[in-house]
């Protein structure tokens, strides 16, 4: 299958209602997709994911100037090497961020087009399904005003019960009293549901308030508090793991195996959130959970892309084995963000669909997924 082409397409589309996590305000959604087109006809998808506040353009531009080049002419399924070679080509002006985002991308379109030529979904070619389906989380509680929003959230939350999620994850970082009072909130709407929450401050405090922070959320027996500091403190993640008793989780806005090698061996995390956009697409996938067996660190990833992020994210955490082998373990969870995103509902022909609490993994080749050409034109940027 040689490559006779390579596409970037850049989407976006404003939000009618901006909203805040702790890091800024989101005021429109975007998107950085990569179309491979070989020899035979098949076409390949991937997404760089623009991580928060990132401008689509800048991981479009790595991928039509840097990576296209090396690609062009190679044969498809040697997907192995051509991650080196563009990790290699790149190292001296890359190693994190968008470089490796648009490796990400080129990675995992090399995926959805593997499992085309064998008729497979990608999790057959990871080495089989350990789940054929999974259990999705509601990420929301973004904030429209900034603080004193508790009531607001209460009620989100009460959507999302009534919605069927019995996860939910809380974005924090606004204020460690004002997330307090809105995590109290939460808990006296939901008291008597069967929903577990976890929290997400996106790296909003230094050590002494998310510290205390996770001391006062202690009573809500949280699945994991999401990067708790800055992705570069990897003392303050392990000082925070020893000393509160939920389990710490974070990740995402690290990259390649180069870079979690340092965060597992630090004692960062109990669970660890490559994002298939990001990462370095499914290859480093799986060069992450290998080391993340390694070390007993549990492999969740995080996502909060499009359609084309949700269906590799989905293909990948039905190929993780669990961190802790047992009759009852505990199984990875595909995050569901629930704010504004047309290009995950509309992008795709039949975008994912939670079904009495669980999502299907699609056995189509490939990612499992069509694209609708017409929704990618209308936001064309």
């Amino acid at each position: 299958m040689k490559i006779v082409d390579l596409k970037v397409h850049v989407l976006k589309c404003p939000l009618d209602e901006p909203f805040a996590f702790s890091q800024g305000w989101v005021r429109q959604r975007s998107a950085t997709l990569v179309e491979l087109v070989v020899d035979d006809g098949l076409v390949g998808w991937g997404e760089a994911f623009a991580q928060g506040l990132e401008p689509p353009e800048i991981a479009a531009a790595v991928i039509e100037h840097a990576l296209k080049p090396l690609v062009i002419g190679c044969d498809a399924l040697d997907i192995e090497v051509l991650w080196h070679r563009m990790y290699h080509h790149t190292r001296d002006y890359g190693r994190k961020g968008s470089v490796v985002a648009g490796i990400s991308a080129v990675d995992t379109a090399l995926w959805d087009l593997a499992g085309q030529f064998h008729g497979l979904p990608i999790y057959k070619l990871l080495g089989g399904a350990f789940r054929e389906r999974v259990q999705p989380y509601a990420t929301g509680f973004y904030r429209i005003e900034g603080q004193g929003e508790a009531q607001r959230l209460a009620e989100e939350a009460l959507r999302h019960a009534d919605a069927g999620f019995a996860l939910m994850k809380v974005k924090l970082g606004y204020g460690v009293e004002d997330d307090i009072e809105c995590m109290q909130a939460i808990g006296r709407a939901l008291q008597g549901k069967p929903v577990r929450l976890m929290v997400d401050t996106n790296h909003a405090y230094g050590r002494a308030e998310a510290l205390r922070l996770g001391r006062a959320l202690a009573e809500f027996d949280l699945r994991w508090y999401e990067e708790p500091v800055v992705p570069e403190d990897l003392q303050g993640y392990a000082e925070l793991r020893r000393q509160l008793p939920m389990p710490i989780a974070g990740g995402e806005n690290e990259h390649t195996l180069f870079g979690f090698r340092d965060f597992f061996a630090a004692g960062c995390v109990d669970v660890v959130q490559p994002d298939i956009g990001s990462c370095g697409g499914l290859s480093a996938g799986r060069h992450i959970l290998a080391l993340a067996q390694a070390h007993g660190v549990m492999v969740n990833p995080h996502v909060w892309g499009s359609a084309i992020a949700q269906a590799a994210s989905l293909q990948f955490i039905a190929a993780v084995p669990v961190a802790h082998h047992s009759l009852f373990a505990t199984q990875p969870v595909l995050e569901y963000d629930r704010s504004s995103h047309p290009f995950r509902q509309q992008l795709v022909t039949q975008p994912l669909q939670m079904v009495e609490g669980w999502i299907e993994v699609p056995s189509a080749p490939g990612l499992g997924v069509e694209m609708n050409r017409e929704v990618l034109e209308r936001y064309r940027a």
